[in-house]
């Protein structure tokens, strides 16, 4: 399910947040997912905000689809660069075998706990076979509003390795940091890259 009230303020403050996270070039994280696709392959990402992942994949030879639930990142991502983004929520992802990739970079911690393996077997479904998956969360164990009003749902990191590979995916690497959100707390966070079985 959608959460009417994170979606609103991503429509309001899409702007404020791509100015934030603006890159000039892919961060390690992106570059490693990267390194693991074919070249010239088709790539979802999913929940791409301002797209700015999606214009670094697309510099590298990528076939970039973003796809947002946020009718202000949408615009945004377009106005900025013109990628074709378009709406799309998790629950609207029906797609089969179509993408070499799947990039979820702190997207999927916006879904509920209870959400999260109907979400995990469409990105699985999505993906062709050997298909590499990225997803990026916040670790906790809790679900919570933050002061802007965003729902974040917490996992851990032998939940979410637990979840992918319920949903079908080899675990290939897991990277841990620590970073400063739009809110301006700092967070731990952790990226799972996994590949489809």
């Amino acid at each position: 399910m959608i959460d009417d009230e994170t979606i609103a303020f991503y429509d309001t403050a899409a702007g404020d947040y791509a100015a934030k996270f603006a890159k000039s070039r892919p961060d390690a994280q992106l570059a490693a997912f990267m390194d693991l696709l074919p070249k010239g392959g088709r790539v979802l990402d999913l929940g791409c905000g301002p797209a700015t992942a999606s214009a670094h994949m697309r510099t590298a030879g990528f076939d970039c689809d973003p796809v947002d639930a946020s009718d202000g990142m949408i615009k945004i991502a377009n106005d900025l660069h013109d990628l074709g983004a378009r709406k799309l929520t998790f629950d609207e992802l029906d797609m089969i075998a179509d993408y070499d990739g799947v990039w979820a970079n702190f997207s999927l911690l916006h879904a509920s706990r209870d959400d999260l393996p109907r979400h995990l077997n469409a990105i699985a479904i999505a993906l062709r076979d050997q298909g590499v998956f990225s997803v990026a969360m916040k670790t906790g164990t809790d679900a919570t509003r933050d002061r802007l009003g965003r729902m974040y749902t917490f996992v851990t990191i032998p939940e979410l390795s637990e979840l992918l590979t319920n949903a079908g995916f080899s675990i290939l690497a897991v990277d841990e940091g620590m970073g400063p959100g739009l809110a301006g707390d700092v967070s731990p966070w952790v990226t799972i890259r996994a590949r489809k079985d």
